[in-house]
């Protein structure tokens, strides 16, 4: 199906009456808002595409005579153009030679015949736009919204309901769209003929969303021209990294601190998790870097369930020793043990 043609006037939020100055201010704000570089990721993608469009309904309504083609036709005013032009050289041939449409098809003019049977073929593409206008009481869809939500990983692990604050433009109810109030710019809306209205929606994030991931919501995007059908509204989720744990996929990895006794001894001890927190035996005898692994404990999965938590243990000294500690450490270098440094200076000399 092919797709629908955007309105120019509406991707910059100006009505059909604004001067070429206050196309090129529209432009400006909105390309400071769109400019890819100012995006990263899966939104840079999609704002050079919107950065694309600004810059083309831009060039085209700023130049009085590309203006003026497109209010009489269109979308379309390109190729009515070409076709303008090419009835202009059939008629300045005394409308009896040949003329010829792109794709090679030729046809013998004869004649005001001929220039009829061009007006025909011509009429047939474009309908009426000519006379009439292009298309203005079409119906053309709301432009889609876009905005990021950033959430924290006990919202990823639950879901969460998001209170969103919209923007949305209306007509300015003092000057009724046209931009002029008695032939003056309207002080109201600053002679754009639009208002800004702001609203608050709810939208339901489910749970175990990626960094990244873009959420749509049907129909919360603008409103729509002449009964088309509101645009849609899509979220761009942002998870910012935890100090505390980090995510990879649905597991999730916790760095947690235990004495050199209860390392060598073992030891029940508490550890954080997403929800409440859960105690964790550690094996007598772990070393340092050892991990322990809560399985279920991690975020929700793609495939359904949840990840695991794995803790990594960090051996760590008191903040300070008493003198009877003192003295146990001293006993403890007396005796005989590995250095634990022979495989780190034996895999240096190797290199």
């Amino acid at each position: 199906m092919a797709a629908t043609p955007r309105d120019y006037y509406h991707i910059l939020g100006v009505p059909r009456t604004a001067s070429s100055d206050d196309i090129k201010k529209a432009f400006r704000r909105l390309a400071r808002q769109y400019h890819p570089d100012l995006h990263a990721g899966a939104k840079k993608v999609e704002m050079e595409k919107k950065f694309k469009e600004l810059n083309e309904a831009q060039e085209v309504l700023t130049d009085p005579d590309k203006r003026k083609k497109y209010d009489q036709y269109g979308a379309d005013w390109e190729q009515a153009q070409a076709f303008e032009k090419a009835r202009q050289q059939a008629r300045t041939q005394g409308f009896g030679g040949p003329w010829e449409f792109e794709g090679g098809s030729t046809g013998q003019g004869g004649g005001e015949s001929g220039s009829e049977h061009f007006s025909d073929f011509f009429e047939s593409l474009f309908g009426n736009r000519g006379r009439s206008g292009p298309g203005r009481n079409a119906a053309m869809p709301g432009e889609d919204i876009e905005t990021e939500v950033q959430l924290g990983l006990r919202e990823v692990l639950t879901g969460v309901t998001k209170r969103i604050n919209l923007r949305e433009p209306r007509t300015c109810s003092t000057c009724q769209g046209s931009g002029t109030v008695r032939g003056r710019s309207c002080a109201t809306c600053q002679g754009t003929g639009m208002m800004s209205e702001y609203k608050t929606i709810e939208v339901r994030i489910p749970a175990g969303v990626q960094d990244g991931t873009r959420v749509r919501v049907a129909g919360k995007g603008q409103p729509g021209t002449n009964g088309g059908k509101r645009g849609d509204l899509y979220l761009h989720v942002a998870i910012p990294s935890d100090p505390i744990f980090r995510r990879q996929g649905s597991d999730l990895h916790v760095t947690l601190p235990v004495y050199p006794w209860e390392a060598i001894l073992g030891a029940e001890v508490t550890t954080p998790t997403l929800a409440e927190p859960v105690k964790v035996k550690v094996p007598p005898g772990s070393k340092a870097e050892g991990k322990l692994r809560l399985k279920g404990k991690g975020l929700p999965s793609a495939t359904g369930g949840h990840g695991d938590l794995f803790l990594t243990l960090q051996i760590v000294l008191p903040a300070g020793i008493s003198e009877d500690e003192r003295i146990m450490y001293e006993r403890l270098s007396k005796e005989r043990h590995p250095d634990p440094r022979t495989e780190l200076l034996y895999s240096a000399q190797r290199r």
